[in-house]
């Protein structure tokens, strides 16, 4: 499952939403197997990087062979914990996890950390699929990510299945 796009949380989308520009700095959190990894590196371009983190080796290490295999070499990898990320404050000019938001322990704690090392005007995307047993509703999320001090912008797609744009003001 984890290579598969789910209904609404599309590569497509997520660039749409995400709008990653060359140059910038990204983090993503939970790559999986670098579904939605590779096209956000490629937009990047070679001066733009992508840090993915995990808390499994594996998942990472997936992720970085893909990249390899299809000419991507802007991806670092960082195994470690949303809980308490090992990046500097105001880091990253975006971030974005897929599905992977109520598979941590804290959500609180994971998007304080997210808060933290984006950069002020940075941005947060994150998307949920409500069927999966793990999946965070719109509602909580919103609630979540403002007490964090997110703003919200906008959804793509249905509640089932979105994809949120908060902001760093």
């Amino acid at each position: 499952m984890l290579d598969k796009e789910l209904p609404y949380l599309t590569r497509e989308r997520l660039s749409q939403i995400l709008a990653p520009r060359p140059g910038e700095r990204m983090l993503e959190v939970g790559p999986g197997t670098g579904l939605f990894s590779l096209p956000v590196a490629r937009a990047l371009g070679p001066d733009g990087a992508l840090e993915i983190t995990d808390v499994q080796q594996v998942m990472l290490d997936h992720t970085l062979a893909a990249g390899a295999e299809q000419g991507v070499g802007n991806i670092t990898a960082t195994c470690g914990d949303a809980q308490r990320l090992s990046y500097p404050d105001d880091s990253f000019d975006a971030a974005f996890m897929m599905t992977v938001l109520g598979e941590i322990p804290s959500t609180g704690a994971a998007l304080g950390e997210l808060r933290r090392v984006l950069k002020p005007g940075g941005r947060l995307v994150v998307g949920e699929f409500i069927f999966d047993w793990h999946g965070v509703p719109l509602g909580v999320l919103k609630r979540r990510a403002a007490k964090q001090g997110f703003v919200f912008e906008r959804r793509l797609g249905p509640r089932f299945s979105y994809l949120a744009r908060f902001s760093k003001p």
